[in-house]
């Protein structure tokens, strides 16, 4: 049996650092970001919010995402999380 997969983006602050990740749990994922024991990257610079999310049926769809996002240019990505989340709200209370 597979399980789908999601791709995320964190952030710092609205515009700041920017984190992509990819996990099978979501809320969980987040939650240990938020707590500052799921990146070092995310610890250095104090990425917390979620602001960005995509859903895939796959696990290997949402790796080969992640992947195809962490090659776009910063303006793209602030253009894709602008398109859904303008606000740049922290979206981890929409998880429960």
């Amino acid at each position: 049996m597979q399980r789908g997969g999601w791709t995320y983006l964190m952030a710092s602050k609205p515009h700041g650092m920017l984190y992509i990740g990819v996990t099978a749990h979501l809320a969980a994922r987040v939650d240990q970001h938020r707590r500052d024991v799921g990146s070092a990257y995310c610890r250095r610079y104090g990425i917390k919010t979620l602001v960005y999310t995509e859903r895939f049926d796959t696990i290997e769809e949402a790796i080969s995402r992640e992947k195809a996002l962490k090659a776009w240019k910063r303006a793209w990505k602030d253009q894709l999380i602008d398109s859904a989340n303008p606000e740049w709200r922290d979206l981890y209370d929409t998880l429960a």
